[in-house]
Order: structure tokens, then sequence, then C-alpha cells
């Protein structure tokens, strides 16, 4: 998804990350991934951290 440089080194325009296709895999299991937690090292964790968000535009 999106534009690459040049030389597919970097994305150019639309860049992804792997938080963003985790938000929007849980989005379509219907998990709301602000709200999804887990404990590590004594502290609540999210999977998409705090950069992860919903990639609506490739869901038809």
């Amino acid at each position: 998804y999106g534009m690459s440089d040049d030389f597919a080194y970097q994305s150019a325009e639309n860049g992804t990350y792997c938080y963003d296709l985790h938000a929007t895999i849980l989005h379509l299991l219907g998990i709301d991934h602000l709200r999804l937690t887990f404990p590590h090292n004594g502290i609540e964790r999210r999977l998409t951290d705090v950069h992860g968000h919903v990639i609506t535009p490739i869901l038809s």
C-alpha cells in the first residue's frame, strides 16, 4: 500500500508499518486494538503500541 521512492528503499507516500497491519487485522476480527493489552514486565502493553492505525483505504 502506498508508493516507494525510485530505488524502492523507503516509502514516499502513504507509508504503513507493522503496527498498522496489526491494527487492521484486529479491526477485521472485531477487536479494538486500542483496548487490547497484555502484561509485559509488569506493564500493560498494546500490540499496536501507540503508532498503530487501521488502514481503512485497503478495506472494501
